[in-house]
């Protein structure tokens, strides 16, 4: 495929910036933050934008570590979404470094040409995708209501199209009982953490009725203060997932369900807690993704992408995906070595020489790709077209 002048512009942008795209990606590595508190990643990708004459708000959503970055004028719009979250004790175990750095590649080689194509291009910071999802607070506050497509990557052990991103609900339960001396008078007490021991229990049955790609799994959090005291409050912490955001809601209530159960069996009340975003599944726009892959395979030497993995978590991502057409792909830092993603093999693989080289190609890709949306109209009407018949099933 021969790339016409303002695709090659986009090249020579992205191919001069190199060696600043890649110290971000380092730098990020080397200094990783938690949700929430990425303000040393943010504000590097803020600075480096600046530089490259987008206009930056700070603070973007309300959120004091997100920002969008913007450069051009009118629409159609085009986002590159950046994550740059570390994980606790590991750090860049996810290669949230690689997904900023691809962004902001891909933004600066659409910036080098969006004033003489049209529309604008977005790089917007979204903080805390390990937690509670900056995205899903964005999306529910509207803050991608007006673009056209939203664009970014994941690195993985290998090349995939797309991805089977599953449904999530966190949710948090607490039993309350009474306590009492656990050998002088344990009639007179209520046994909360018996009432969570069922929980569990009830949870194990109901895994033989649901789908195989469902998952129920949970941690006790508090299970009482001394063995010689009845317990008046156990607390656990679970995550809900489905393929479906509306298997998910059906999970939901047979998962109350159970702990309702277990209240009644034991005497206990039962409080849920839901105060973190429920992640949607992701919906994969399937023109996005083909046009992703086919500069990544055809043009810029990336190898062959397979269609998708055969397991994946979640992802916050997948709530913008149901309200704007969107790609999440996955891209190869490992030379296909099976390392799972949160391990100290995929911290290192995150900062190495093949991470470096996925991050300038996978951000050419993304830059080809969104420069078709602005420029193709009918395209994009498939592309719209696509999302609408998606979101309908």
């Amino acid at each position: 495929m021969i790339l016409d002048q303002n695709q090659q512009k986009i090249i020579e942008a992205i191919e001069n910036s190199k060696s600043t795209i890649l110290a971000v990606s380092h730098d990020i590595h080397s200094h990783p933050e938690l949700s929430n508190k990425e303000f040393f990643a943010s504000d590097l990708l803020q600075n480096t934008l600046t530089s490259y004459g987008f206009q930056v708000e700070s603070g973007y959503a309300g959120i004091p570590t997100a920002f969008c970055a913007r450069k051009g004028t009118g629409k159609p719009r085009v986002a590159f979404l950046a994550e740059y979250d570390a994980l606790p004790g590991i750090g860049h175990a996810c290669g949230h470094n690689v997904i900023a750095a691809t962004s902001l590649c891909a933004g600066i080689g659409l910036g080098a040409v969006i004033d003489q194509i049209g529309g604008e291009v977005w790089v917007i910071g979204t903080p805390a995708e390990e937690t509670i999802g900056a995205k899903c607070l964005m999306v529910d506050g509207g803050y991608f209501n007006d673009i056209d497509a939203a664009l970014m990557i994941h690195p993985h052990a290998g090349n995939y199209t797309t991805v089977h991103a599953l449904a999530l609900c966190p949710i948090r339960v607490a039993f309350r009982g009474k306590a009492s001396h656990a050998a002088a008078a344990p009639w007179d007490g209520i046994n909360a953490l018996d009432a969570m021991i069922n929980l569990f229990t009830s949870i194990n049955c109901l895994r033989q009725q649901i789908r195989p790609d469902a998952r129920i799994h949970g941690i006790i959090t508090n299970g009482g203060l001394a063995p010689n005291i009845i317990p008046e409050l156990s607390e656990g912490s679970f995550f809900i997932r489905a393929m479906t955001r509306s298997y998910l809601d059906l999970l939901i209530s047979k998962f109350k369900a159970c702990a309702e159960g277990a209240a009644i069996a034991t005497g206990c009340s039962v409080e849920f807690i839901q105060d973190e975003p429920i992640f949607s599944n992701l919906i994969t726009n399937d023109p996005l993704a083909s046009r992703f892959t086919h500069y990544m395979e055809n043009v810029l030497g990336a190898g062959e992408f397979m269609r998708a993995p055969d397991h994946f978590g979640s992802i916050d991502m997948g709530n913008v995906s149901h309200v704007v057409p969107a790609i999440h792909p996955l891209v190869d830092i490992t030379n296909f070595e099976p390392f799972s993603p949160h391990t100290t093999e995929f911290l290192k693989a995150a900062c190495s020489p093949l991470a470096d080289q996925t991050i300038i190609r996978a951000g050419k890709g993304l830059a080809l790709t969104a420069f078709d949306v602005l420029t193709q109209p009918d395209w994009l009407e498939e592309i719209k077209s696509h999302h609408r018949k998606a979101i309908g099933k």
